[in-house]
This record gives structure tokens, C-alpha cells and sequence, in this order.
């Protein structure tokens, strides 16, 4: 289950992420409104954590704006706003569920698998992304093209499941290297085209068709197939 924690607090954010990986979710964290939505706006994570006070962007506007993308994430608004229209204003802008700050850690948890039971139900649930004969099961952490099952290093996981999820657009090498290595600036851009020639051997193995295709000055693009 991937979550994403857009918190200013660090101390808090970092208690929380401790938690939440103890939870076994992988969490990725953004400290202030813009990147946080950055983040949100690919519609790669199941649940995202929010919080109303941010730098630049307040979680109200984000919550609307990936609303309007139609970003189906489940979303959970943290504040210390506990008047009634304080709730229903952020209900309302489009989270899914709201917790007062400060809030015990046992119950933050409570909330999340509520709402992962939710969502895991909901027609925005994704167990599985296909693509012509190429197959990633989310849930069980395994891929295969055909009747062959792929080998896939977690970067290579977390770049095929980004290419899977927007296919036929093209992605910038920094959106990869961002998405892959979140946000690890200390990791050069030159990483993802050395990624990308493992994951196309890998794909392209028994002679099949390659599904990334270079752009050139741009990135790459996935070229999605009817199931």
C-alpha cells in the first residue's frame, strides 16, 4: 500500500513515517504544499495524508485540485481545526475522512485501514495493471510478460508501475528519476537511462516487442496496450 504524507512538521512527519513503515506501507513524504500535490496529481498512491496548514498550497486546495483531476486516492485531512465547519469544509473540498491534531497514533492507524478497506473495495481499486500480454500484480508484488515471470529489482518495479500508470504519455527524466528515487537529489538523472536499459532487456526478452520508446529531448514514453 503506498502512502503519501504531505506534513510541514518533520518531527511529526517522522514519527508518523516510522509508524506507518512498521504498518508495512511504503511512505513517501513532501514537507510543503506544491510538491505534495506534484506527488498527488500522478494518481500513483493508494492513501494520502494531509495536512491543512502548508507552505505555499493548504491541503483544502489540494484536495480540491486532485479532486478535479480526478485523482482517486483515498484521503485522510489532519488539522488542528476541530469546530464542526471546520470538518465539513474539509469533507467537503474532498478528503475522505479527518483527524484533530493531536491524535494517538493507534487511532491514525484504525483510520487507515478503514479507508483502505474502503478503497480496496471502491471502483477505484487497482490490483492489477495490464498492458496487451504484460501483467503487474500490485498485491503480490509480481509481474510477468506472457507466461513469463520477470525479475524486477525495486527500482525497476517502481518504474515500470510509473510507466504502467501513464501510458502513451511521455515522461520527462526528471518525472522518473523524482517518481523512482523520491526525490533523492544526490542521484543523477543519467540513473534513468541506465534503469531503462535494464528494464527493456528485461521486457524485450524471447525476442519480444520493446514497449519503451525514447523521445528524444524529452524522456519516454510506455505504449500501452489493450489488455
Amino acid at each position: 500500500m503506498r502512502i503519501l504524507m504531505i506534513e510541514d512538521d518533520r518531527r511529526l512527519a517522522s514519527l508518523m513515517k516510522t509508524v506507518l513503515e512498521d504498518e508495512k506501507y511504503n511512505v513517501d513524504h513532501a514537507s510543503e504544499g506544491d510538491t505534495g500535490l506534484e506527488l498527488a496529481l500522478r494518481d500513483t498512491y493508494d492513501l494520502i495524508i494531509v495536512d491543512w496548514m502548508l507552505p505555499g498550497r493548504d491541503g483544502l486546495s489540494i484536495c480540491r485540485t486532485i479532486r478535479a483531476a480526478r485523482v482517486h486516492s483515498a484521503v485522510l485531512m489532519l488539522t488542528a481545526r476541530g469546530q464542526v465547519e471546520d470538518r465539513v469544509a474539509g469533507l467537503e473540498s474532498g478528503a475522505d475522512d479527518y483527524l484533530v491534531k493531536p491524535f494517538a497514533f493507534d487511532e491514525l492507524i484504525a483510520r487507515l485501514h478503514a479507508l483502505s478497506r474502503r478503497f480496496n473495495n471502491g471502483a477505484g481499486s487497482t490490483d492489477e495493471l495490464r498492458s496487451g500480454d504484460l501483467v503487474m500484480d500490485i498485491k503480490a508484488h509480481t509481474a510477468r510478460r506472457a507466461q513469463s515471470t520477470l525479475d524486477l529489482t525495486k527500482k525497476e518495479w517502481d518504474m515500470l508501475e510509473y510507466f504502467m500508470r501513464n501510458p502513451n504519455q511521455t515522461l520527462s527524466r526528471q518525472s522518473i528519476l523524482d517518481y523512482v528515487w523520491s526525490y533523492d537529489r544526490s542521484v543523477q538523472p543519467e540513473m534513468v537511462d541506465v534503469y531503462i536499459s535494464y528494464l527493456r532487456q528485461k521486457l524485450k526478452a524471447d525476442g519480444r516487442e520493446d514497449l519503451i520508446h525514447t523521445v528524444r529531448g524529452f524522456g519516454y514514453r510506455f505504449e500501452g496496450k489493450d489488455a
